[in-house]
């Protein structure tokens, strides 16, 4: 494990901001991956104005070897003000946990150690390594410190327990206090401190290690002056051209100019006309998205005490008998890296959206590790919060799962969506001009390595085999824990099976349902839920569909998603269509009786979004009516998620009752796009026409406050179009890039 910390060696208080993780609350102007391709390459930049420093962030990764080869990174700072002196205090600590070992192969002194910082090491996992911290020619440096030679590295080492590697910034944070703590203890010039701060807040040059213990977290510190520059290198003892700063230099040119390229050839924004800046954001969307994509490991707080197939007793959502579960790996995207620093169910369908477009392959396996946490009953939980540090991030009250919540199975968005771009490229081999002649390359070639499984038809149907077992667990898991009752409660539906309704209800939310405060009726066993009941058919007509690509020992399958289908469509509008209202609601009990839960909004259009709807429904109609509504839906920066005349519009947490959501407004687009605009009927006008003015709307509006702000945001205001709440929000905000490139 690496990190890099800075802070302010200017300013005495400038250690207490301390950058290390990210943080919305740390007044940066604008941070994020501004190009990264998944694989080798990636460049973030990082405003940290109160700082008053620019660092940029350069990683490429260089294959090769038995051990996955080197990597290098480049941390470059300018001012951002350059009539302010400016002294940056820079940190780098690399820690080992498990079987191996890391020394210091540096002279090491108590006045620093000259550079290139040498270190060797070895594990099971990479074997015999080396790293090199190397200073680039132009740095300027402070010189002299308290018995320290500031021109030189400074460093500590000690001894971490293991799976505590990560509290890393609190540890060398603690060790750099007491120092400097010590050094103001002996100085009788205490002006000195305030004018020259960054001579006491510097590493002790010690290794502290206990009897019989070696150190296995080691930290670095550089006081740069003004600009500065300096490169990390791994090199692996297994390959074959060990990484030099000459070829970080070269090589990050030559990626930064294959990313551009590779970019425009997937999503032809220039060719769309869109400017070098729209271009560069989108760019930025795309990237931050894929560089918050991590690996997860640890265990998880499960409350296990209610039967799943039980109806509640209660509505309170609060834990009986919490229980840690067995350790668990995780490889995701997240939402936000500063406030959702881990892998939410709801979300991930939408990221893999976009990552799937731009590195089919990625996408799979993230898809991949996804259904493999689906249990053997067909839960899986909508939160993944693995591991002590993930739980750091997490309210107690909200760290518990329960195997009979659900969520949306969004997963199953993104897996349609491979099935669809595995049907394109098969139409495409076939009237291309050379067939099915493979391409040629090896696997250093990232479209070769991105696109294995669309160009292998046998490893495409090995992966759908792979997942599909689980797959029909999660859709049998829906089908019996979420369904809901009809003839218990004196309904009457063509078919007595399917409806549905969430799990995990509280008074005043539906966390399940992924719109949290959006309004429902009085929690009871009574409700039903049409959104749910949309999601269940969206997912049964996949899987209908996956089911006949598999072969015919799948006809039953095949055959029982065909019936259910059939009757999960009719009982949507026996159940939830209001002929009153003229509009999709859900039902609650009214006195012990059922009635319909009517508010214009999100939840309304799932029938149409998730396209269960014939294009010359007149309910289609109904509903792109409301759409268009400027009293309803509509606003000049894109869908409402509740109605403007709703009376709880813009009410108590004003979390899912108006702000504008990427994800919905993606959906609504795609649906228009994929279903209606282009099918000849009595709506195709007016899908067209809220097509075009809602996709120029939604980019408008997040670009312009990107330009404003420096961030994307979790929702966006309906009456203004500012951003709010979590920043910067890269997750399904990045679902912007599919609809400027119109990549549905």
């Amino acid at each position: 494990m690496s990190g890099l910390l800075w802070f302010n060696g200017k300013d005495f208080q400038g250690f207490q901001k301390l950058r290390h993780a990210c943080d919305q609350g740390d007044g940066i102007q604008g941070y994020g991956y501004h190009k990264h391709n998944g694989r080798d390459f990636a460049l973030q930049k990082i405003n940290d104005t109160p700082s008053n420093i620019k660092i940029t962030t350069s990683f490429l990764k260089v294959p090769g070897g038995e051990h996955g080869g080197d990597w290098g990174v480049r941390i470059h700072g300018i001012p951002i003000d350059d009539s302010v002196p400016a002294v940056t205090d820079v940190l780098f600590y690399f820690g080992l946990e498990g079987d191996g070992g890391l020394y210091i192969m540096s002279r090491m002194s108590k006045k620093g150690i000259v550079s290139p910082v040498k270190l060797e090491g070895d594990s099971p996992e990479l074997g015999d390594f080396e790293i090199q911290i190397v200073d680039g020619p132009l740095n300027t440096y402070l010189k002299d410190g308290i018995d320290q030679s500031l021109e030189r590295t400074q460093w500590w080492g000690t001894q971490v327990d293991k799976g505590d590697i990560w509290r890393a910034k609190d540890l060398i944070s603690e060790s750099i206090v007491l120092a400097a703590r010590d050094r103001l203890g002996k100085t009788t010039d205490q002006q000195d401190a305030f004018t020259n701060p960054y001579k006491y807040f510097t590493l002790k040059n010690t290794l502290d290690e206990a009897e019989g213990e070696v150190a296995n977290l080691y930290t670095f510190q550089k006081v740069f002056k003004g600009e500065f520059q300096f490169d990390v290198l791994f090199r692996s003892a297994s390959s074959d051209n060990p990484i030099t700063s000459e070829m970080l230099e070269r090589q990050l040119l030559e990626k930064e100019k294959e990313f551009n390229q590779r970019f425009e050839d997937t999503f032809l924004l220039s060719q769309k006309g869109y400017s070098r800046g729209e271009v560069s954001f989108a760019q930025y969307l795309l990237s931050n998205l894929i560089g918050g994509i991590g690996y997860f490991y640890g265990t998880s707080v499960i409350d296990r005490s209610h039967p799943p197939m039980q109806d509640e007793e209660s509505f309170k959502g609060e834990p009986a008998r919490p229980e840690l579960a067995p350790a668990q790996s995780l490889f995701s995207a997240t939402p936000s890296r500063p406030f959702f620093p881990r892998g939410f169910f709801w979300d991930e369908g939408f990221h893999q959206l976009v990552i799937g477009t731009w590195d089919n392959d990625l996408s799979l396996d993230i898809i991949k590790h996804w259904t493999n946490m689906i249990d053997d009953n067909g839960w899986v939980a909508r939160e993944q919060i693995l591991g002590e540090e993930a739980r750091s991030k997490v309210p107690p009250e909200f760290q518990t799962q329960f195997p009979h919540y659900a969520n949306p199975p969004t997963l199953y968005l993104s897996i349609k969506q491979f099935v669809d771009r595995l049907n394109r490229h098969k139409q495409e081999k076939m009237l291309s001009m050379d067939g099915s002649k493979p391409k040629m390359g090896g696997l250093e070639d990232l479209e070769i390595l991105s696109n294995l499984h669309l160009d292998d038809d046998d490893m495409s149907k090995q992966w759908l085999l792979s997942i599909y077992p689980k797959l029909r667990k999660n859709w049998k898991w829906f089908r019996a824990t979420q369904r809901g009752h009809i003839e218990m409660f004196g309904r009457e539906a063509p078919n007595s099976e399917e409806a549905y309704r969430w799990r995990g209800r509280t008074p005043d939310h539906t966390l399940t349902s992924g719109l949290d405060d959006y309004p429902r009726g009085k929690p009871s066993i009574g409700e039903l839920h049409q959104d749910l009941h949309s999601w269940v058919a969206f997912a049964t007509r996949l899987l209908l569909d996956i089911s006949s690509k598999l072969g015919s020992e799948f006809a039953a399958d095949h055959q029982e998603y065909d019936k259910v289908l059939k009757d999960l469509l009719i009982n949507l509008d026996a159940l939830h269509w209001s002929q009153d209202e003229n509009m999709y609601c859900d039902q609650a009990l009214d006195e012990g009786m059922p009635d319909y839960v009517c508010h214009k909004g999100y939840v309304t259009l799932f029938p149409m979004t998730l396209g269960l709807l014939p294009h010359d429904s007149p309910k289609l109609g109904a509903l792109l009516n409301m759409i268009e509504s400027e009293k309803e839906l509509w606003s000049p920066f894109g869908l409402r998620s509740l109605s403007a005349s709703d009376p709880f519009y813009n009410t108590g947490e004003k979390y899912w009752r108006g702000p504008i959501w990427l994800n919905i407004n993606y959906l609504t687009l795609q649906s228009l796009h994929n279903n209606y605009m282009n099918q000849p009927g009595p709506y195709q006008e007016q899908a067209q026409r809220i097509y075009k003015n809602l996709r120029k709307n939604i980019i408008q509006t997040v670009y312009n406050d990107y330009k404003k702000t420096g961030y994307v945001w979790e929702q966006y205001d309906a009456e203004t179009g500012e951003g709010m709440r979590s920043h910067p929000f890269t997750g399904w905000t990045s679902l912007v890039v599919l609809i400027m490139s119109e990549k549905f």
